[in-house]
Protein backbone atom coordinates (compact mmCIF):
# COMPACT_ATOMS: atom_id res chain seq x y z
CA UNK A 1 0.00 0.00 0.00
CA UNK A 2 1.40 3.38 -1.04
CA UNK A 3 1.08 6.33 1.28
CA UNK A 4 2.22 8.87 -1.31
CA UNK A 5 -1.35 9.92 -2.26
CA UNK A 6 -1.79 11.05 1.36
CA UNK A 7 0.69 13.86 0.72
CA UNK A 8 -2.28 15.90 -0.48
CA UNK A 9 -3.73 15.89 3.03
CA UNK A 10 -0.41 17.03 4.48
CA UNK A 11 -0.23 19.88 1.96
CA UNK A 12 -3.74 21.03 2.90
CA UNK A 13 -2.94 20.95 6.63
CA UNK A 14 0.30 22.90 6.17
CA UNK A 15 -1.27 25.35 3.73
CA UNK A 16 -4.19 26.14 6.01
CA UNK A 17 -1.92 26.38 9.05
CA UNK A 18 0.25 28.94 7.23
CA UNK A 19 -2.90 30.75 6.00
CA UNK A 20 -1.88 30.46 2.35
CA UNK A 21 -4.28 31.04 -0.54
CA UNK A 22 -7.07 28.47 -0.10
CA UNK A 23 -7.75 27.77 -3.78
CA UNK A 24 -4.06 27.40 -4.59
CA UNK A 25 -3.52 25.02 -1.66
CA UNK A 26 -6.47 22.82 -2.65
CA UNK A 27 -5.46 22.67 -6.34
CA UNK A 28 -1.82 21.86 -5.51
CA UNK A 29 -2.92 19.18 -3.04
CA UNK A 30 -5.23 17.67 -5.65
CA UNK A 31 -2.45 17.70 -8.26
CA UNK A 32 0.04 16.03 -5.92
CA UNK A 33 -2.51 13.37 -4.94
CA UNK A 34 -3.40 12.68 -8.57
CA UNK A 35 0.22 12.42 -9.75
CA UNK A 36 1.17 10.26 -6.76
CA UNK A 37 -1.73 7.94 -7.62
CA UNK A 38 -0.41 7.42 -11.14
CA UNK A 39 -2.65 9.81 -13.05
CA UNK A 40 -1.18 11.81 -15.89
CA UNK A 41 -1.37 15.59 -16.01
CA UNK A 42 -3.98 15.38 -18.78
CA UNK A 43 -6.13 12.98 -16.74
CA UNK A 44 -5.84 15.23 -13.70
CA UNK A 45 -6.89 18.33 -15.63
CA UNK A 46 -9.81 16.43 -17.19
CA UNK A 47 -10.95 15.21 -13.77
CA UNK A 48 -10.59 18.70 -12.30
CA UNK A 49 -12.63 20.22 -15.12
CA UNK A 50 -15.36 17.58 -14.82
CA UNK A 51 -15.62 18.16 -11.07
CA UNK A 52 -15.86 21.92 -11.56
CA UNK A 53 -18.61 21.60 -14.17
CA UNK A 54 -20.53 19.10 -12.04
CA UNK A 55 -20.46 21.49 -9.06
CA UNK A 56 -20.73 24.81 -10.88
CA UNK A 57 -24.09 25.61 -9.27
CA UNK A 58 -22.41 25.60 -5.86
CA UNK A 59 -19.90 28.10 -7.20
CA UNK A 60 -22.69 30.33 -8.52
CA UNK A 61 -24.37 30.19 -5.10
CA UNK A 62 -21.17 31.31 -3.39
CA UNK A 63 -20.79 34.18 -5.87
CA UNK A 64 -24.17 35.60 -4.83
CA UNK A 65 -22.98 36.19 -1.26
CA UNK A 66 -20.50 39.03 -1.98
CA UNK A 67 -23.02 40.54 -4.41
CA UNK A 68 -25.63 40.61 -1.66
CA UNK A 69 -23.09 42.14 0.72
CA UNK A 70 -22.21 44.91 -1.73
CA UNK A 71 -25.90 45.60 -2.40
CA UNK A 72 -26.56 45.96 1.32
CA UNK A 73 -23.54 48.21 1.74
CA UNK A 74 -24.78 50.60 -0.93
CA UNK A 75 -28.34 50.91 0.35
CA UNK A 76 -30.42 48.07 -1.06
CA UNK A 77 -32.00 47.34 2.33
CA UNK A 78 -32.69 51.02 3.01
CA UNK A 79 -34.44 51.46 -0.34
CA UNK A 80 -36.58 48.39 0.28
CA UNK A 81 -37.57 49.65 3.73
CA UNK A 82 -38.38 53.07 2.29
CA UNK A 83 -40.69 51.44 -0.25
CA UNK A 84 -42.59 49.56 2.45
CA UNK A 85 -43.01 52.69 4.56
CA UNK A 86 -44.79 54.41 1.67
CA UNK A 87 -47.58 51.82 1.62
CA UNK A 88 -50.31 52.72 4.11
CA UNK A 89 -51.91 49.97 6.19
CA UNK A 90 -49.36 47.33 5.22
CA UNK A 91 -48.72 44.82 8.00
CA UNK A 92 -45.95 42.28 8.29
CA UNK A 93 -48.44 39.48 7.67
CA UNK A 94 -49.90 41.15 4.57
CA UNK A 95 -46.45 41.76 3.15
CA UNK A 96 -45.41 38.16 3.77
CA UNK A 97 -48.62 36.97 2.10
CA UNK A 98 -47.69 39.05 -0.93
CA UNK A 99 -44.21 37.56 -0.91
CA UNK A 100 -45.67 34.05 -0.63
CA UNK A 101 -47.74 34.73 -3.76
CA UNK A 102 -44.70 36.05 -5.63
CA UNK A 103 -42.61 33.09 -4.45
CA UNK A 104 -45.17 30.55 -5.60
CA UNK A 105 -45.66 32.19 -9.00
CA UNK A 106 -41.89 32.34 -9.44
CA UNK A 107 -41.62 28.66 -8.53
CA UNK A 108 -44.36 27.66 -10.96
CA UNK A 109 -42.62 29.40 -13.87
CA UNK A 110 -39.23 28.09 -12.64
CA UNK A 111 -37.72 31.46 -11.74
CA UNK A 112 -35.27 31.20 -8.84
CA UNK A 113 -35.16 34.19 -6.49
CA UNK A 114 -32.08 33.15 -4.56
CA UNK A 115 -33.61 31.72 -1.40
CA UNK A 116 -32.71 32.67 2.16
CA UNK A 117 -29.17 34.10 1.80
CA UNK A 118 -29.69 36.09 -1.40
CA UNK A 119 -33.29 37.28 -1.06
CA UNK A 120 -35.00 36.64 2.27
CA UNK A 121 -32.27 37.83 4.60
CA UNK A 122 -31.29 41.05 2.76
CA UNK A 123 -34.74 42.04 1.43
CA UNK A 124 -37.84 40.19 2.59
CA UNK A 125 -37.15 40.06 6.32
CA UNK A 126 -36.08 43.75 6.63
CA UNK A 127 -39.17 44.81 4.66
CA UNK A 128 -41.41 42.77 6.97
CA UNK A 129 -39.66 44.31 9.98
CA UNK A 130 -40.23 47.76 8.50
CA UNK A 131 -43.94 47.06 7.97
CA UNK A 132 -44.24 46.03 11.62
CA UNK A 133 -42.39 49.13 12.84
CA UNK A 134 -44.64 51.37 10.74
CA UNK A 135 -47.71 49.76 12.32
CA UNK A 136 -46.48 49.86 15.92
CA UNK A 137 -44.56 52.45 17.86
CA UNK A 138 -41.81 49.91 18.31
CA UNK A 139 -41.40 46.14 18.19
CA UNK A 140 -39.90 44.09 20.98
CA UNK A 141 -37.14 41.53 20.54
CA UNK A 142 -39.58 38.62 20.55
CA UNK A 143 -41.61 40.15 17.72
CA UNK A 144 -38.48 40.74 15.68
CA UNK A 145 -37.47 37.10 16.05
CA UNK A 146 -40.98 35.96 15.14
CA UNK A 147 -40.85 38.07 11.96
CA UNK A 148 -37.54 36.48 11.02
CA UNK A 149 -39.03 33.03 11.51
CA UNK A 150 -42.22 33.85 9.59
CA UNK A 151 -40.22 35.30 6.69
CA UNK A 152 -38.18 32.11 6.48
CA UNK A 153 -41.35 30.02 6.71
CA UNK A 154 -42.99 31.81 3.77
CA UNK A 155 -39.87 31.21 1.67
CA UNK A 156 -39.90 27.52 2.54
CA UNK A 157 -43.63 27.09 1.90
CA UNK A 158 -43.59 28.98 -1.39
CA UNK A 159 -40.54 27.19 -2.71
CA UNK A 160 -41.40 23.68 -1.54
CA UNK A 161 -45.05 23.50 -2.57
CA UNK A 162 -44.86 25.40 -5.87
CA UNK A 163 -41.62 24.28 -7.50
CA UNK A 164 -43.15 21.14 -9.02
CA UNK A 165 -45.81 23.17 -10.80
CA UNK A 166 -43.36 23.53 -13.69
CA UNK A 167 -43.32 20.55 -16.06
CA UNK A 168 -39.56 20.79 -16.54
CA UNK A 169 -38.65 21.07 -12.85
CA UNK A 170 -36.18 18.52 -11.52
CA UNK A 171 -38.61 17.42 -8.82
CA UNK A 172 -41.39 16.88 -11.34
CA UNK A 173 -39.17 14.78 -13.59
CA UNK A 174 -37.94 12.80 -10.57
CA UNK A 175 -41.52 11.98 -9.57
CA UNK A 176 -42.34 10.93 -13.14
CA UNK A 177 -39.30 8.65 -13.29
CA UNK A 178 -40.05 7.13 -9.88
CA UNK A 179 -43.71 6.48 -10.70
CA UNK A 180 -42.85 4.89 -14.04
CA UNK A 181 -40.24 2.65 -12.43
CA UNK A 182 -42.94 1.41 -10.06
CA UNK A 183 -45.30 0.64 -12.92
CA UNK A 184 -47.50 3.75 -12.78
CA UNK A 185 -47.18 5.54 -16.13
CA UNK A 186 -47.67 9.31 -15.73
CA UNK A 187 -46.49 12.36 -17.61
CA UNK A 188 -44.99 15.58 -16.31
CA UNK A 189 -48.15 17.60 -17.07
CA UNK A 190 -50.20 15.44 -14.71
CA UNK A 191 -47.70 15.86 -11.90
CA UNK A 192 -47.50 19.62 -12.50
CA UNK A 193 -51.30 19.95 -12.46
CA UNK A 194 -51.54 18.07 -9.17
CA UNK A 195 -48.75 20.26 -7.78
CA UNK A 196 -50.69 23.41 -8.72
CA UNK A 197 -53.58 22.25 -6.54
CA UNK A 198 -51.17 21.67 -3.66
CA UNK A 199 -49.56 25.08 -4.24
CA UNK A 200 -52.99 26.77 -4.09
CA UNK A 201 -53.85 25.02 -0.82
CA UNK A 202 -50.44 25.98 0.58
CA UNK A 203 -51.12 29.61 -0.35
CA UNK A 204 -54.51 29.53 1.41
CA UNK A 205 -52.96 28.09 4.56
CA UNK A 206 -50.16 30.66 4.26
CA UNK A 207 -52.73 33.48 4.19
CA UNK A 208 -54.38 32.07 7.30
CA UNK A 209 -51.01 31.70 9.01
CA UNK A 210 -50.08 35.31 8.26
CA UNK A 211 -53.48 36.57 9.46
CA UNK A 212 -52.97 34.76 12.78
CA UNK A 213 -49.39 36.07 12.82
CA UNK A 214 -50.62 39.68 12.56
CA UNK A 215 -53.06 39.11 15.42
CA UNK A 216 -50.19 37.72 17.50
CA UNK A 217 -48.07 40.78 16.80
CA UNK A 218 -51.03 42.95 17.80
CA UNK A 219 -51.07 41.31 21.21
CA UNK A 220 -47.33 41.76 21.67
CA UNK A 221 -47.10 45.38 20.52
CA UNK A 222 -49.04 48.65 20.64
CA UNK A 223 -50.28 50.51 17.59
CA UNK A 224 -48.73 53.74 16.42
CA UNK A 225 -51.07 56.70 16.20
CA UNK A 226 -51.23 56.53 12.41
CA UNK A 227 -52.46 52.93 12.47
CA UNK A 228 -54.64 52.98 15.57
CA UNK A 229 -57.76 53.57 13.55
CA UNK A 230 -57.17 50.44 11.51
CA UNK A 231 -57.14 48.10 14.47
CA UNK A 232 -59.55 45.16 14.10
Amino acid sequence: MSYLPLLGILIIVIGFALKLDTIAVVVIAAAVTALASGMSIAEFLTSLGDAFVANRLVTLFVLTLPIVGLSERYGLKEQAIRLVNRIQGLTAGKFLSLYLLIREVAGIISVRLGGHPAFVRPLVEPMAQSAAKARYQKTDAKSQELIKAQSAAMENIGNFFAQNGFVGAAGTLLIVGTMESLGYPVDAAQIALASLVVAFLAFVFGLLSNYIFDRRLDRLNTYSKSDRGGKD
